[in-house]
């Protein structure tokens, strides 16, 4: 069962009410209005949606034990995004009608397209059927609420939308409490294990446990500690995770090793170079969240390693006691839970500052009982006390301990009860920033500024009168969702951030069918299983992606994110190609499309049907060998982000650039 559905639903009706207020009392969309006779229907599409509104958290409490009001909500959730699609509509006429009559310096192609745009919108796609399509659907919806019986709750008894400062809890995200004896214990087989038997061969010393538990955080208590930094020549990390490539892990052990990037692919070449390195030396490799068990894979792994110290070791980290048996040399060590001592350490520190509730005496029975309910998970403990994080009301605190979602049936669920609690008490401004991050594959990292103007770009960071700019705002929101461990810092790059495997879970589990990885929809038979319903789509990047691999996307009739990812990152050194076909047929198709990422491809134009994709904001390019961009691209009139970074090709911009009149960020 979905528990986010409703949250989300909520802060998309939330976005549009205020978008609906924001633009019908702008002047030049309140001019096309009067015009063309929309207002009256705008006054009505608002107060159809204000009594839905009040009755949302009714219908999020019933959700979990009436199927029928998640079926309305779902309703509701395809009905929002299309509000807002024909919204967008409205306003890019009025924009562009606006621009058209104030400027000058237009040329004929983008005349040309802003009057083919009006033949299609006013002829193909009217005003009227439109409205008289959004208006019948809502009032489906309002008596269909009114007939599951939703009660309104006006200032309801759950605070969604107050936000707080999120860089706090940074100080203390790097606190470890109960690990110490479990971190000497794996020192003391790291420097004192030699008398164990081994076969002619490295020493591998596996760390097995469920997720969550922090194996990762033992394994980098260890790496990071003096004693083993003094006794290993050499030390290097790499995480391994679901998807496993030997050149990729090959090419990354090489890179820790020499503190330099590599541009060899070959694996015998990055085998030789990785066997040189370690020839003779004492060395620590620590293989972070193994999950392939097979012998041969690992056999041909490992070859390179037979050439250091005896004294050599290898940590793997694995939640699968198979992969333990494959690789350990040694007995697997396993991680146990934490004690319940230590867990209620660290929920205060991450709660209330403090590593007890002396400043807080009233909170500490119901505090103990969460920690209880959290079974010695720290991820749990840590993420249920960031959402609590300077919430000091009993009240508030035993709202969690109480909620429902503990006791819903877990059969086709592995998210664990106190992750759901996370998002379901979450702020409902962070709600769908986090579901969409849901498009980026386990251990991928991403930059703060990368996420940020993609959620601007979706819609889901609105600009308040008077206050600070979307940008900034939208660093907050990235900020307390770090705060609240859904994010965290890379142990690569302090610039970068990724997700825990069980937080990026959550993320998809969350998200539904709005969001989806291409690469997680294949069936046994190699058919791709995509629902009508996906607005958001991301896909890794491979060095020839042929027509068939995005023939799924015919389906998605109104998907507003199109986002190709690299298959690790760095990978910049990996040439691309894209079938042609995508843009001579497939873009024509996304009209919906927001957000379009083709960085990373072999490609050296764009079509001129680019400059159809009226609802795009963000258009990446980088590091593809585009040389020039059509001029019908000047009539993206809510174009806000243009990055075209490493574009080495590129001799010259369009002369209508100062027509994208929304244009916040280029970065050339």
């Amino acid at each position: 069962m979905d528990c986010g559905t409703a949250v989300v639903v909520e802060n998309i009706i939330s976005s549009l009410l205020e978008t609906l207020s924001e633009e019908v009392v702008s002047p030049m969309l309140l001019e096309f209005a009067r015009k063309e006779k929309l207002h009256n229907h705008f006054n009505n599409w608002q107060t159809i949606l204000l009594k839905i509104q009040a009755v949302l958290e009714d219908a999020e409490d019933r959700q979990f034990t009436d199927r029928f009001v998640k079926i309305w909500l779902n309703e509701l959730k395809d009905l929002a995004y299309d509000i807002e699609d024909v919204l967008d509509d409205f306003s890019t006429v009025a924009l562009r009608q606006k621009s058209k009559e104030e400027s000058q310096t237009i040329i004929g192609k983008i005349r040309k397209y802003v009057y083919s745009f009006f033949d299609q919108f006013t002829f193909k796609y009217s005003l009227a059927a439109q409205i008289k399509e959004i208006t019948a659907r809502m009032q489906k919806v309002v008596k269909q609420k009114d007939d599951l019986g939703l009660i309104e709750r006006i200032g309801g008894s759950r605070n969604r939308g107050q936000r707080r400062i999120a860089s706090t809890s940074l100080v203390n995200k790097s606190l470890v409490f109960g690990r110490e004896s479990d971190k000497d214990f794996i020192i003391n087989k790291l420097l004192f294990g030699e008398e164990e038997s081994c076969e002619g061969g490295v020493r591998v010393i596996p760390i097995v446990g469920m997720g969550g538990l922090g194996k990762t955080t033992l394994a980098q208590l260890v790496y990071n500690d003096d004693r083993v930094k003094t006794f290993f020549k050499l030390r290097a990390w790499v995480c391994v995770s679901e998807e496993f490539d030997i050149v990729r892990v090959m090419k990354t052990l090489l890179e820790s090793l020499t503190s330099m990037a590599s541009d060899k692919n070959d694996l015998n070449e990055l085998q030789v170079e990785v066997k040189k390195k370690l020839s003779k030396n004492r060395f620590l490799i620590v293989l972070d969240d193994v999950w392939n068990e097979n012998y041969n894979d690992w056999m041909a792994l490992r070859s390179p390693f037979e050439a250091g110290s005896p004294e050599s070791k290898i940590i793997v980290t694995t939640r699968n006691q198979p992969v333990a048996s494959t690789m350990g040399t040694v007995p697997a060590f396993q991680l146990k839970e934490m004690s319940y001592d230590h867990c209620l350490s660290l929920f205060a520190q991450h709660a209330l500052g403090s590593t007890n509730f002396d400043n807080h005496p009233n909170l500490k029975v119901v505090g103990e009982a969460i920690v209880k309910r959290c079974k010695g998970l720290p991820l749990a403990v840590k993420t249920l006390a960031g959402l609590l994080r300077c919430k000091t009301g009993y009240h508030e605190w035993e709202n969690i301990l109480n909620s429902k979602i503990w006791d819903l049936p877990e059969k086709n669920c592995d998210i664990l009860p106190a992750l759901k609690l996370s998002y379901y008490y979450l702020p409902s401004h962070l709600k769908q920033c986090f579901a969409y991050c849901s498009l980026f594959p386990k251990d991928y990292e991403f930059q703060k500024d990368e996420v940020v103007h993609l959620w601007i770009a979706v819609g889901f960071i609105h600009q308040p009168k008077g206050m600070k700019e979307v940008e900034d705002l939208g660093s907050e929101y990235f900020h307390d969702l770090l705060s609240r461990s859904f994010f965290q810092q890379s142990s690569v790059s302090k610039s970068c951030y990724m997700m825990h495997d069980l937080i990026n879970d959550l993320a998809q589990y969350v998200a539904g069918e709005v969001c989806f990885r291409l690469e997680d929809k294949v069936n046994s038979n190699g058919q791709y299983n995509v629902s009508e319903r996906v607005r958001h789509s991301s896909f890794i990047r491979q060095k020839y992606d042929v027509f068939r691999k995005f023939e799924p996307f015919y389906k998605t009739k109104c998907l507003r994110t199109f986002l190709a990812l690299p298959v690790f990152v760095p990978d910049l050194e990996v040439e691309c190609y894209l079938t042609n076909k995508v843009f001579q047929d497939l873009l024509a198709k996304l009209g919906c499309l927001r957000v379009l990422s083709l960085t990373g491809y072999c490609i050296s134009e764009l079509p001129d049907c680019i400059g159809d994709l009226s609802h795009l904001r963000y258009l990446n390019l980088s590091r593809t060998k585009i040389i020039y961009l059509p001029e019908s691209l000047c009539a993206l009139c809510h174009l806000q982000t243009l990055d075209l970074s490493h574009c080495k090709n590129l001799t010259k911009l369009p002369q209508g650039m100062g027509n994208l009149i929304s244009l916040h960020y280029l970065n050339i």
